[in-house]
């Protein structure tokens, strides 16, 4: 792609992002999101490949659908109150609407099915803008309008979301898919706390960013994007392919990674708010997200391949790309579990 080109692509990014956080108007807001959808349509479409265009017109259609509702609903709350302020969401119907649709938008449980099939079709570096930064916008309006939504909708959204992350991910052999649902899950645990600790929604997907991105940069350097690709990684870059396996346990939340900081504090507000029950359902949950990023490292690490290649197998894998995002990426999914005390303070 033409570098002027993309460039005016990625700032229009920003600038739809930008525009969504610091509005407290819903016009405004929606213009942010639709600069943000149609800035990421020619990223998608880019690789002209039929799969990648089937991509970019589900995207397309699910988020211009998602932006319809939203604008339905928050032309209804004004209808209504007389005002378009994002504070004063007074209407049940207009902010459960407007929920649903945010969820649409970013992929939440049972409005998840275009994700996997989205994700799928693009290249690992549109899959890594798809699955942190198209997040942020959708995420920052549905903290100003969590508290004036019913509890039960935001649970129930985040219950499923983990549950269907974890089912998801477990027949999967693509690995952007298993990224897919892997992203479904984290979301469901971002909303179920949202409604007792923003703060703490704010952290898990600080969290999940770092570790997504590290993920998928991971997968862009040694180009793999299937399950059997993985089993050929150890020989030609160990000690990448150990980092990689560290991530992925990390994403599944085991300490003494980062990804156990977020868990381990959304559990602990849950069970401080009397919700044993729903604190017992996430955890169980985890364990089934656990299971398929278990698998990753298990055929990462503990397997050889079977496929013999007749060239002669490179030591490390020639890339151009610079390693230092990588690096900067996994050592924050990897080491920031020590900080703990430090973020508690900075969120009570």
């Amino acid at each position: 792609m033409n570098p002027y080109v993309l460039a005016i692509l990625l700032s229009s990014l920003g600038l739809g992002t930008t525009l969504t956080f610091a509005s407290s108007h819903w016009l405004l807001a929606w213009m942010g999101l639709e600069i943000n959808t149609l800035a990421i349509i020619p990223l998608m479409a880019q690789h002209h490949h039929p799969r990648a265009v089937e991509a970019t017109t589900k995207y397309f259609l699910t988020q211009a659908t998602a932006a319809a509702m939203i604008m339905f609903a928050s032309t209804t709350n004004a209808w209504i109150t007389g005002e378009w302020d994002m504070n004063n969401m007074s209407n049940p119907i207009a902010s459960t609407m407007i929920i649903t649709a945010l969820a649409l938008k970013i992929g939440l449980a049972p409005m998840h099915f275009w994700m996997p099939e989205v994700m799928q079709g693009l290249d690992l570096l549109t899959g890594l803008i798809l699955s942190t930064w198209q997040k942020l916008a959708p995420f920052a309006l549905i903290i100003q309008v969590a508290q004036a939504v019913d509890p039960m909708l935001l649970t129930t959204l985040g219950i499923t979301s983990t549950l269907v992350g974890g089912w998801g991910g477990l027949n999967q052999t693509q690995l952007r898919k298993i990224l897919a649902y892997s992203s479904i899950a984290h979301m469901g645990w971002m909303i179920i706390i949202l409604q007792y600790a923003p703060q703490l929604t704010l952290l898990a997907l600080g969290t999940y960013i770092f570790m997504t991105s590290a993920a998928f940069l991971t997968l862009k350097t040694s180009s793999a994007t299937k399950i059997n690709t993985l089993t050929m990684t150890w020989s030609k870059s160990p000690i990448l392919t150990t980092t990689t396996a560290l991530v992925l346990l990390s994403l599944g939340g085991l300490p003494p990674l980062t990804g156990f900081m977020p868990k381990w504090l959304i559990l602990q507000e849950l069970a401080k708010q009397n919700l044993p029950i729903i604190a017992t359902i996430m955890a169980l949950a985890a364990l089934l997200s656990l299971y398929f990023y278990l698998r990753l490292c298990y055929a990462m690490t503990l397997t050889i391949s079977p496929n013999t290649t007749n060239s002669t197998t490179p030591w490390r894998t020639q890339t151009t790309q610079s390693s230092l995002p990588l690096t900067l990426s996994t050592t924050i999914a990897l080491g920031l579990l020590p900080m703990t005390p430090a973020i508690l303070m900075l969120t009570t």
